[in-house]
């Protein structure tokens, strides 16, 4: 199961509407370019389609209900899904959203599992959807706090990315350190930028038995 969680400081509704309009969840969701319901009914059915590269897009289609209102202030979101498509590495599979009320915020988390087409290209796929995943809680989180919308906060990446790989190349030219060895120290070690999204900001792994376990509502979704 990939989890991710992150503990945004905003108010429970505007995290809700944020994540469960389509047309605000394809904004800081860096693994869908679109998304778009089927049905006003619940539960309801949605479609989705990711652009992997200019030209080519894979596509697929779930199904999704919430709960709103827990006894303890929670809500929760499952979902199916499944893709046709012979291009996407993601055959089937299905997930939750949490969102837990405390003192400091908004835990939002999400546990899912997949079942890939083919378990070979798994082995580098899987770790950049958990990467995909937690770099857009991350740009979810600056959205509500600080109010950098997901496309400024994209633009700001990429400049920092930029930055970070020419300070890099400096050093590799003026002081013939190894490359490999100053790019894992520029990219990976040294501090992201506070204004743009960085997976490491979020927790990785469930932090309890409540934050693993999938709501009840999952086991009667069905795709057909």
């Amino acid at each position: 199961m990939l989890y991710v969680e992150t503990l945004i400081r905003a108010d429970l509704e505007q995290v809700w509407r944020l994540t469960q309009d389509p047309a605000q969840h394809q904004r800081w969701d860096l693994r869908f370019t679109r998304i778009e319901y089927l049905s006003d009914t619940v539960p309801q059915r949605f479609r989705y389609a990711v652009t992997v590269f200019p030209g080519l897009t894979v596509s697929g289609t779930g199904v999704t209900a919430g709960q709103r209102v827990t006894a303890d202030g929670a809500r929760t979101s499952a979902l199916r899904f499944a893709s046709a498509d012979p291009l996407s590495l993601i055959r089937d599979g299905a997930g939750y959203w949490r969102y837990v009320p405390t003192e400091d915020g908004v835990r939002f988390l999400t546990g899912y599992h997949y079942r890939p087409r083919w378990r070979g290209a798994d082995t580098v796929f899987r770790p950049l959807m958990g990467w995909a995943t937690a770099w857009s809680f991350d740009r979810l989180r600056l959205w509500l706090e600080d109010g950098i919308e997901p496309e400024t906060s994209l633009r700001w990446a990429v400049l920092d990315v930029g930055l970070r790989a020419a300070v890099c190349v400096g050093m590799w030219w003026l002081a013939g350190l190894p490359l490999a060895v100053v790019m894992a120290v520029g990219l990976t070690l040294t501090p992201p930028s506070p204004v743009t999204p960085a997976a490491r900001r979020c927790r990785r792994r469930p932090p309890d038995r409540l934050s693993r376990t999938a709501p009840a509502q999952l086991s009667t979704l069905e795709l057909s």
